[in-house]
């Protein structure tokens, strides 16, 4: 059974915060040794498993043959030489050079993964740690379980950061994205086979769900399915990508940039899958820099200080004729007004926006805001759905984790998607349990408008709507029988629809403005 990942960072937590009590590092610089340990033990934990099944494998064979790289790097296993290996760290005679010797193992994995080595990835300088710390971290880390589901690396990566509090001040979610939420938008469009792109890739978690997608469904090595893009605009946090990608045996071109001012991987119209999720809300993004850039050509530049729409403009872009994408967003984009509302409802008619999924808050670890989901199709505008966007609210469906955090159950993951197969006609899937839910909310085993979760709306219902997006403002509210409810929770969901509300009053109240200037230039003729 899969490691309690909460219990798994609290233990780790209490080994790295050794070095803040007993080194004379800054939380910055003894933040990247620590998960270079942690990277090592979660590489060595996947390399002993794949280890015990090529032996056994070699047992049952009447051919026997000496193990080697190819045999682990064939299951998408990073191969560690011998002098890698944690037991090896771990079982140094006393008086050795600690230090010295995990810097040895971080250079010999490099020797034996290219990618690695190319980018002179792993951290090595841990011999300005003390032999004493590190041996007490790696007898720490030896006694944690690193079977953790899904992005595990990026998952403890996030947690640390936040422990941190780094001086950078990296907003929440610029590193990782929840496992949820990146397991439900690679269900949603479905990235089997093509280019995949993350222009804010972080620690890679949508290319790791993306892989463990291909090999849940198409029984394949995903490295001769999925080609790997990513950019991130910090030496550190690609460094971080390529590590992710290594301990998971994937390959990629993850390249340092800042995306907003450099198209590192030439964009334009090349990909068939775009997912991200982009920091929220950014200022300062310098107009000029851009006015001229391809990317920003098809739907234009905003006029506001916010980033949210360039990220928009950029995703948009990057697909081919067929292309999906796939991102999070903050809440306020759905509605945007001003110039942000033009690029949306030029964005709308093209036909290319397919799904709204709004979700509730504290899914993100050092956020507690609610986001959306966008899905655009570009390819959407040779079916019958051409004029029809598919909106779910989803903020009433969650697992609660602990006081703080949410997430969606693979179960959930799976109903939410399969809403998505049966509004376009296409084959469910329900290997994780959502026939029960699916049989409640659509018993004829077709798409129908559900309220308070699902409905399509047209373009034109759209248009009359404001060009709106936001998935409140046409799924409506179900019926609900009288029941216990928690204070704090009922608050939050009435302030999440007072935040639609407002929205649709200010609305009003422009239009009331207009109205009567109309009617006083019309006195004053």
């Amino acid at each position: 059974m899969p490691a309690n990942y909460t219990d798994v960072e609290k233990r780790l937590w209490e080994a790295a915060d050794q070095l803040r009590a007993n080194s004379k590092l800054k939380s910055s610089e003894y933040s990247v040794p620590v998960l270079g340990l942690i990277f090592l033990r979660y590489a060595d934990q996947k390399f002993t498993q794949a280890e015990r099944e090529l032996a056994a494998s070699q047992e049952s064979s009447r051919r026997r043959r000496t193990t080697s790289k190819l045999d682990y790097q064939a299951r998408g296993i990073m191969y560690l030489p011998e002098a890698a290996r944690f037991s090896n760290l771990l079982n140094l005679p006393e008086g050795a050079d600690i230090g010295g010797a995990i810097n040895d193992a971080m250079r010999a994995i490099e020797g034996e993964n290219e990618e690695l080595k190319a980018g002179n990835v792993l951290p090595k300088n841990y011999k300005s740690l003390g032999d004493e710390i590190l041996l007490e971290l790696l007898r720490t880390l030896n006694s944690i379980p690193m079977d953790i589901e899904g992005d595990a690396f990026g998952k403890i990566y996030e947690y640390f950061l936040g422990k941190f509090a780094m001086s950078e001040g990296q907003k929440g979610g610029e590193f990782f994205t929840p496992t949820a939420l990146v397991k439900l938008i690679v269900e949603v469009i479905e990235p089997f086979h093509g280019r995949i792109f993350d222009p804010a890739c972080g620690s890679g978690g949508m290319f790791v769900q993306s892989a463990a997608l291909v090999e849940k469904r198409k029984h394949t090595n995903p490295n001769n399915e999925i080609s790997i893009y990513g950019q991130e605009k910090t030496g550190e946090t690609v460094r971080l990508c390529r590590m992710n990608l290594a301990v998971h045996g994937l390959s990629g071109d993850i390249r340092e940039g800042n995306t907003y001012y450099e198209d590192i991987h030439q964009s334009v119209n090349k990909f068939d899958f775009v997912m991200a999720n982009p920091p929220f809300n950014v200022d300062k993004v310098d107009k000029e820099k851009i006015k001229d850039d391809p990317r920003f050509k098809p739907l234009g530049v905003p006029k506001a200080d916010n980033a949210n729409y360039l990220w928009i403009g950029l995703f948009y872009s990057a697909l081919n004729e067929v292309g999906r994408s796939g991102f999070v967003m903050a809440n306020s984009a759905s509605d945007a007004r001003g110039s942000e509302l033009e690029i949306r409802r030029q964005l709308i008619q093209t036909g290319a926006v397919d799904v709204m999924i709004a979700v509730g808050s504290n899914f993100f670890y050092t956020v507690t805001l609610p986001c959306t989901l966008w899905f655009l199709d570009r390819g959407k505008v040779r079916t019958p759905r051409k004029e029809k966007v598919l909106f779910i609210d989803a903020r009433h469906i969650y697992r609660q984790i602990d006081r703080a955090h949410r997430e969606f159950t693979d179960e959930q993951i799976e109903f939410l998607a399969n809403i998505v197969r049966l509004y376009r006609g296409e084959a469910l899937v329900a290997m994780n349990g959502s026939q029960k839910m699916l049989d409640e909310k659509f018993p004829e085993g077709a798409y129908q408008d559900v309220p308070g979760l699902c409905r399509v709306a047209t373009l034109a219902e759209i248009e009359v709507q404001g060009w709106s997006l936001h998935p409140g403002r046409y799924v409506g509210v179900a019926e609900r029988a009288v029941e216990d409810f928690v204070f704090a929770e009922r608050l939050e969901e009435l302030n999440e629809e007072l935040e639609v509300l407002n929205v649709e009053a200010r609305e009003l109240e422009e239009r009331i403005a207009e109205n009567v200037m109309l009617l006083l230039e019309g006195t004053a003729q």
